[in-house]
């Protein structure tokens, strides 16, 4: 009844809406049973540039920028600025890079409106800004923000999920910024709010929508919204709020998911269950890791423990397939990057270890300055990790630490920098950045 009813009203907005798109608002899909999806046919595959970043967490889900480029080590206010741009309201999703646009979310908490917004990635040019909800704002943490999801292109569209009036929805925009289609995936109630990313596999766009009761993953056709298939998540007491990943991982297509209490592995096409693991801890907030083998995750609440899981298990794995685990002081917002066979964990204090992947021994530890709820990034033979303040930290990967650089350009965030193209996008509290090294 919540989606009904607030689907009347979206359904008026959309007249409103900045670009005047008609919006197309549904009750919640009916659920479909696992192994019995079906997709609307003749979809073109998903297929990013180079320079694309489509999702949260970039092309193959592991913040690792592609190579070659040379992004910059050094700015300041004035040094290395190719643009910066006001943005409205308040949100920490990262941006989203298709082409030379650049799409980020945010929210007017006061006017208690959800927006998408469309940049110039080369100029910084605002091209558009679409009014998406109105009123109903959820419940949240006041570290949270009402636009925290990072959004996903398939070059065609932009899925933006959002809750809002008890429910979590779903919209699909052109690249135009007309909304194409809206869906109200189910009812949703928080304690802290709602921060997943939607992911895309094959036809499909995936959300995970896990609250206090009635948790869920949905599985929708992007071209058309219509609910592919729809599995039931545990609950918990006070929510876990992580994104998920896909991956190939052991042979096979694998949705990864962490928290509550277990890592989760389904079938990426069907919903069907793979496999499940005991920790690392009740509530989780970051998105795994993952390489051809292996399964990383951190959390989370109230210990603090990270762990490595053989992806190539079925059913409870527990007892079988756990690598090496960590426990207490690890990440608990960040997630962590993988690369070369080492693994980087930036805690939220800032103590930032190195781990050998392959058997959780600590290769060195230090302690970077601040608080952080941003994830690092590799690019161009260099890691870059943000705090809560704006300072940006540059160090060299592997076995040793080396700090290149911190940059600070005074104005603090949340959200993951996004580096493509030899220019690094960063979003802060009032402002989007594009840093990059001047033409020669």
């Amino acid at each position: 009844m919540v989606c009904f009813r607030w689907a009347i009203v979206v359904a008026v907005l959309g007249s409103l809406a900045a670009t005047g798109g008609a919006v197309l608002a549904a009750a919640a899909p009916e659920a479909k049973a696992p192994g019995n999806a079906q997709a609307a046919p003749g979809l073109s595959p998903v297929r990013p540039a180079a320079d694309d970043w489509p999702w949260w967490r970039g092309p193959n889900f592991d913040n690792i920028a592609a190579a070659p480029q040379d992004p910059p080590v050094r700015w300041s206010a004035t040094e290395n600025v190719i643009w910066k741009a006001d943005v409205p309201g308040r949100g920490h999703g990262s941006p989203c890079l298709w082409g030379r646009r650049l799409f980020v979310p945010t929210a007017d908490e006061d006017a208690q409106v959800q927006y998408v917004l469309c940049y110039d990635r080369d100029t910084g040019q605002k091209l558009w800004q679409t009014e998406v909800h109105r009123g109903g704002f959820v419940r949240m943490n006041p570290k949270n923000s009402h636009a925290s999801s990072t959004p996903a292109c398939d070059g065609e569209r932009v899925f933006m999920p959002f809750a809002v009036q008890k429910a979590v929805w779903l919209t699909a925009l052109d690249l135009g910024g007309r909304i194409v289609w809206q869906k109200c995936l189910g009812a949703f109630q928080s304690m802290h709010g709602f921060a997943a990313s939607p992911v895309l596999h094959g036809t499909l766009v995936i959300v995970v929508v896990d609250a206090l009761q009635g948790s869920f993953i949905a599985a929708v056709d992007r071209q058309t919204g219509e609910a592919v298939w729809r599995i039931d998540r545990p609950d918990y007491r006070l929510g876990t709020y992580a994104s998920p990943a896909v991956g190939r991982i052991a042979g096979r297509d694998q949705l990864i998911i962490q928290g509550p209490y277990k890592v989760f592995s389904y079938d990426p096409a069907t919903g069907d269950p793979l496999w499940t693991c005991d920790g690392p801890n009740e509530s989780t907030v970051s998105t795994v890791s993952f390489d051809q083998q292996f399964v990383y995750a951190a959390a989370g609440f109230p210990k603090r423990n990270l762990m490595c899981i053989r992806g190539d298990g079925a059913g409870d794995v527990t007892a079988t397939k756990v690598v090496w685990m960590k426990k207490d002081n690890t990440a608990y917002v960040p997630s962590l990057l993988l690369a070369d066979g080492l693994l980087y964990m930036v805690a939220d204090e800032g103590k930032t270890t190195c781990f050998a992947a392959a058997t959780g021994q600590v290769v060195w530890e230090t302690k970077l300055r601040g608080a952080f709820s941003s994830s690092p990034v590799l690019a161009g033979g260099n890691i870059y990790v943000v705090n809560e303040v704006g300072v940006m930290f540059v160090f060299k990967p592997g076995r040793k630490f080396e700090l290149v650089a911190e940059n600070d350009l005074a104005d603090g965030g949340f959200a993951t920098p996004v580096i493509s193209g030899g220019r690094i996008y960063l979003r802060t509290f009032h402002r989007l950045y594009c840093l990059g090294k001047p033409k020669r």
